[in-house]
């Protein structure tokens, strides 16, 4: 399990490099739109309010690291809505934060399955939009097969792993949850038949009573999601509760500990 951790922390700790793979014109955006927001046309894209980064071509369709930042005095996010353009589901996720996660540094592994603008679109505390984004070249993402037999992942579902650690002076959350997140366009290695949709739905984590972030999510977060975030610690415990689309309900309490320091 510590291996497990390490791996998975260390993956989403490399902050991905500048790339040129700004957001491309879209067709499909154009469609997708009106039923994602309801403007008319884009909102503004201003880095210091809300960036993006992907890598411009994945290594592994089916766990494509996505980052958003804020700059340090850049008005806060409320909510903010991830879309994967040529994904089935475009919706990846939508999320609400809390005021201890601002200014916004949060990390998330989706699965992309075809050449794709990916978006995020926020909302700020006064209720105006901006959008944030990459186009990603990765393929096959959302029917790519799961990395674990069905006895494993039926043994392992629900489990949480959870670390806090500082990291030049600012405390960084990394949240762990074992589940397969069943796309419905995956195939059972033995069987050869399609496994059905089957994924985390409802996530909250809180700090104390207070919110840290939730989210409503489809098929398009990755199988054993993992979440990287910035955080301001206030000596509460990390409370998860975890919803799947089977009805399951998992939540774990994680009291505050010793820290790792690291320094870059």
């Amino acid at each position: 399990m510590r291996l497990w951790l390490t791996l998975t922390a260390a993956l989403l700790a490399v902050p991905a490099m500048a790339q040129d793979n700004a957001l491309q014109p879209s067709p499909t955006w154009e469609e997708l739109r009106g039923a994602v927001m309801d403007l008319d046309s884009d909102p503004p894209q201003d880095a210091t309010v809300l960036d993006l980064d992907a890598p411009a071509r994945a290594h592994d369709a089916a766990i494509v690291p996505i980052r958003l930042t804020q700059a340090a005095d850049a008005p806060a996010i409320d909510a903010l809505t991830l879309v994967i353009d040529e994904n089935p589901a475009p919706v990846a996720a939508e999320y609400a934060f809390g005021p201890a996660l601002m200014p916004l540094d949060f990390e998330v592994r989706v699965r992309v399955d075809s050449y794709s603008d990916v978006r995020a679109i926020a909302t700020q505390a006064d209720g105006t939009q901006v959008m944030a984004g990459r186009f990603v070249k990765a393929a096959g993402g959302c029917s790519a097969p799961a990395g674990k037999d069905m006895a494993a992942t039926k043994a392992t579902m629900g489990q949480m792993r959870w670390r806090s650690e500082v990291q030049d002076g600012e405390e960084i959350g990394t949240l762990m949850i074992r589940h397969p997140n069943f796309s419905g366009l995956q195939r059972d290695q033995v069987t050869l038949l399609n496994i059905p949709a089957h994924f985390i739905d409802r996530l909250d984590v809180r700090q104390g009573d207070a919110l840290l972030f939730s989210m409503a999510a489809g098929i398009s977060v990755s199988e054993d999601p993992v979440f990287r975030f910035r955080y301001q610690p206030d000596g509460q415990p990390i409370n998860v509760r975890v919803e799947d689309t089977d009805g399951n309900v998992w939540t774990e309490s994680f009291p505050p500990g010793e820290r790792t320091v690291n320094k870059s």
